[in-house]
């Protein structure tokens, strides 16, 4: 499949429309969509609008990207992952239908993913949007019982444009006509953007700081729209930033008529991998047992502004990083809001990735900002040198999801 086009990415729908068209149109006889597009937070509150909907007694299909370990994770049929045999299934029929036409891999996958989504019955269907949203390839549903916005920022320019409202009108793509679509707090910038194409499609508008409010009080989730306030444990997924996630999936929960339990399921139960996550098993503990290590997936300056917010509220130990970042990203934005914070990092080449950024450039970016840094061969390494210097350091594996899931991969 990566060989049927010539580009790992080139964003349009007429791929895509051509191959649902030939497999049956299956995004049109999917469970009620709601469709989630952002730079920042989209697999997080996707997971909690899953949790609050399986709380509430639903059944959830689910498509996200990437994957970390296994492409099955991709695609959740009412709650649980793919098979080996209806993947398998899936993809055969959407490459035979294909016909070796030219189409991405990310294309023709979620093509597979809308028709597995057929196969078994459910009740809802989130689809997270890859790149984009404009003219991503989950851009194929008409009517959404419900859209979502989560943060915009700067990420991705080479295909979505260099300024911010470039961005977030590539993001807004996604809102249908008459369809409400839920926003989370943005810059300014971005909203005006988000508003005008809101107003243009005639959809209303459920927006932070507007329609809802979301705050952290005396250790207790907060959030308030115009039905009534909710107080609520603190989500389970860690970090500040987190709070902001939560409300916007409480909001859409809320739009789409749920109660304070399914909100309350939504925070306390989600699930959601390489997110401020620490390991507490395998071969990496095993090599520190004094030290605590964590894996974030966060990649972009947002992520870094949140990620240096989260560890600036957590018990005092010495911080170091073992980083790893693709060529695309801007890695000394990442690491700015970092560099007070950090002792040392350890630059790494992120194994089997194609697009890695080199150890000593993401060395080079991290001494641009005052991060004392070196290279390590590998993670292990890197966790090595760490505890021989600092046994009970906090070890951060951070800055790209492909790092995430080949230590996932390798820690067992």
């Amino acid at each position: 499949m990566n060989a049927l086009h010539p580009k790992y990415m080139d964003l349009s729908l007429d791929r895509v429309w051509r191959l649902l068209d030939a497999i049956g149109n299956p995004q049109n006889e999917l469970p009620p969509v709601i469709h989630i597009a952002g730079t920042n937070g989209k697999g997080s509150t996707q997971a909690m609008i899953r949790a609050g909907l399986e709380a509430a007694g639903k059944t959830v299909h689910a498509y996200t990207s990437p994957h970390l370990v296994r492409f099955h994770e991709r695609i959740r049929l009412a709650g649980d992952l793919i098979t080996e045999t209806a993947l398998i299934d899936v993809l055969d029929k959407c490459y035979e239908a294909n016909g070796g036409a030219e189409i991405t891999y990310f294309e023709i996958t979620t093509c597979a993913a809308l028709l597995a989504f057929t196969r078994t019955p459910a009740d809802y269907t989130l689809l997270e949007v890859g790149l984009g949203g404009r003219l991503d390839a989950t851009n194929v549903v008409d009517n959404p019982v419900l859209t979502v916005i989560t943060p915009v920022s700067i990420d991705h320019q080479q295909f979505l444009g260099d300024t911010l409202a470039e961005i977030a009108f590539e993001k807004a793509g996604i809102i249908k006509r008459g369809v409400e679509c839920v926003v989370a707090a943005q810059d300014d910038d971005g909203l005006e953007v988000i508003e005008r194409q809101a107003t243009r499609m005639g959809a209303p508008l459920f927006a932070r700081g507007q329609q809802w409010h979301v705050a952290h009080e005396h250790d207790r989730l907060v959030f308030k729209d115009e039905t009534g306030l909710l107080d609520l444990p603190l989500p389970i997924l860690p970090g500040a930033h987190q709070i902001e996630n939560a409300g916007t999936a409480i909001a859409a929960l809320r739009a789409l008529g749920y109660n304070e339990a399914a909100c309350e399921g939504a925070v306390t139960v989600a699930n959601w991998p390489a997110r401020m996550q620490r390991l507490r098993k395998g071969p990496l503990i095993d090599s520190a047992p004094g030290a605590e290590i964590y894996l974030d997936g966060g990649h972009n300056p947002a992520a870094g502004v949140v990620l240096a917010e989260t560890l600036a509220t957590m018990s005092d130990r010495p911080l170091y990083l073992i980083t790893g970042m693709q060529n695309t990203k801007d890695v000394a934005g990442y690491m700015r809001p970092l560099a007070a914070l950090v002792r040392r990092l350890l630059g790494v080449t992120i194994p089997n990735a194609t697009a890695t950024l080199p150890a000593e450039d993401t060395v080079a970016a991290a001494q641009s900002v005052g991060i004392s840094s070196n290279v390590a061969d590998n993670v292990a390494d890197g966790v090595n040198a760490i505890v021989a210097e600092c046994p009970n350091a906090r070890i951060l594996i951070c800055g790209s999801l492909y790092l995430a899931g080949s230590v996932l991969t390798e820690n067992g």
